[in-house]
């Protein structure tokens, strides 16, 4: 006789809930400040995810950086009204700055600066002064400075499909023969699949 397993969650109803609220105080009450100083000009969109911003370049290689950025997000990032490209990206900072930044702090910003958006940073906190956060936008884009932004992948940021079954392809290295010590890419369904790329 087979058993029947009932479903964990009662009424057949997934188990999700609402998160609540999804924006506390001091994020509410700067998401209006916001609206106040920006009006029209950029289009504000709270939390948003960093796996959804950037990419990372040749995944394969860079598998440890998936982290950094998983589960992470700006608290904050102001687009263009026209196209969504974003301008601005805004931080929370919950900790005393007088305790200098946190490595997450460091992070985020070289991330931003890299990509050429500036990084406002703004202590946390209900009431702000307009012309305060002003100057921080101002220092913001002071910090940017003549950076070169990073923003489209190049053909070697990518990882080449096989040119024989057309599956991904990793990173591999030669272990003997003339190439050894050389990496290439070798498709993912090796052995059954024989197909290689040099990296040139």
């Amino acid at each position: 006789m087979t058993e029947t397993l009932e479903p964990t969650h009662s009424n057949n109803r997934l188990p999700y809930r609402l998160k609540e609220p999804f924006l506390n105080r001091t994020e509410v009450a700067l998401f209006r400040l916001l609206n106040e100083l920006m009006g029209d000009r950029y289009v504000i969109c709270p939390k948003v995810a960093l796996y959804d911003l950037f990419m990372i370049q040749r995944p394969n290689e860079n598998v440890h950086f998936f982290n950094k950025i998983f589960r992470k997000h700006v608290d904050f990032l102001l687009c263009e009204p026209q196209n969504l490209t974003p301008a601005f990206g805004v931080e929370i900072i919950w900790h005393n700055p007088k305790e200098g930044a946190r490595e997450a702090d460091k992070f985020m910003e070289e991330l931003f600066i890299d990509a050429g958006i500036p990084l406002v940073h703004i202590p946390s906190g209900q009431n702000h002064d307009p012309s305060d956060v002003v100057a921080l936008f101002q220092l913001a884009v002071v910090k940017i400075g003549k950076t070169t932004p990073i923003r489209v992948a190049s053909p070697l940021d990518n990882v080449p499909n096989c040119p024989i079954c057309g599956k991904m392809m990793v990173l591999r290295i030669h272990w003997e023969g003339v190439d050894k010590g050389r990496k290439y890419y070798g498709c993912i369904d090796s052995p059954r699949c024989s197909g290689v790329a040099p990296i040139v």
